[in-house]
């Protein structure tokens, strides 16, 4: 599946800002990322060291203020409303997470890829408040790449705890990251229940959501509750649920809270063997992804291939 993503990054080679440009992973990343035509690196750091390791990289400083201040006013436009300050945004904007969604919301970028040294709530913000999201309303997913097959697994990575409408709308955002990925979306919404197997207050949020999907997309392949093994298994499907239209074969795993996303992504990774890529939000209004602070350079390549998808598929679908 990863050669499908790096050869439709190639097609759309877009720009992609890189704000912790100083990390000697990003560096790297963004020599291979150059080297293999999947993108057109930014790099927000210190303009010298970077073009040493990169010779032609472009670089921004954000604490020179001729690169920036003109985002900061921008900036101050956007937030004005919220009580900020031109000089709260003219020091905000050294914050290089800060200035690198101030270029994409300005157009100068089409999706940025951060985190791996800063918390996610660092690398998010920014994002949330300047490019913002569609609908009001942004989740992510973990893009599993297993010997079994290709998984969406949400959300494991921004929503801690989405009541029935938010877990709904994860479930549509899901199935079309899926769909644009190459994956026909089969999606469960998951449980430790299978239909009514159990009883418990928690459980009607998941019903829920499960009927408010199946009215605004009544022909979405989709079930729940379900247990995992009852949504991967069409042996276990036969014997749990033999009525779903899932079959046991479903692709797109909806969790009920970060919680349990969280911890299910990283068993299927650490004991399952899958290859996880992600925290990659969507429903933005131009891509956007956090990275794990433990990522490694192949995994920060991997992710900005499937940004530049993302922002690929965004600009065909306004098309």
């Amino acid at each position: 599946m990863l050669k499908e993503i790096y050869e439709k990054a190639k097609e759309f080679r877009k720009k992609i800002i890189l704000p912790e440009g100083d990390d000697p992973r990003i560096i790297k990343a963004a020599k291979l990322i150059k080297s293999r035509g999947l993108a057109v690196p930014i790099l927000i750091g210190n303009p010298e060291k970077i073009s040493r390791q990169i010779p032609g990289a472009e670089v921004i400083d954000s604490k020179n203020a001729h690169d920036t201040l003109s985002y900061a006013r921008e900036m101050y436009e956007i937030r004005k409303n919220k009580g900020m300050t031109l000089n709260q945004a003219i020091e905000l904007i050294k914050q290089p997470a800060y200035l690198g969604a101030m270029m994409v919301k300005m157009g100068d970028a089409d999706g940025m890829v951060c985190g791996c040294t800063m918390s996610t709530a660092d690398a998010i913000r920014p994002a949330l408040q300047l490019i913002g999201a569609k609908d009001h309303f942004a989740s992510s997913f973990f893009l599993m790449i297993h010997k079994q097959g290709n998984y969406i697994f949400a959300d494991c990575g921004l929503v801690a705890n989405p009541d029935e409408k938010q877990l709904a709308a994860i479930a549509i955002h899901s199935a079309r990251s899926a769909a644009n990925l190459g994956i026909n979306p089969r999606v469960a919404f998951l449980s430790y229940s299978t239909k009514g197997s159990a009883e418990d207050d928690n459980l009607e949020k998941i019903r829920a959501a499960f009927k408010l999907v199946k009215q605004k997309r009544p022909n979405f392949p989709i079930d729940g509750e379900l247990q995992f093994d009852a949504a991967i298994s069409p042996d276990v499907a036969k014997a749990k649920c033999k009525d779903s239209p899932l079959g046991g074969e479903a692709n797109v795993f909806i969790f009920p809270d970060l919680n349990s996303g969280n911890i299910g992504y990283k068993i299927a990774e650490y004991l399952g063997g899958a290859k996880a890529i992600g925290p990659i939000l969507q429903n933005m209004n131009k891509p956007v992804s956090d990275l794990s602070r433990g990522a490694t350079v192949e995994e920060i390549v991997d992710i900005v291939a499937v940004v530049v998808s993302q922002a690929g598929e965004n600009e065909d679908s306004s098309s």
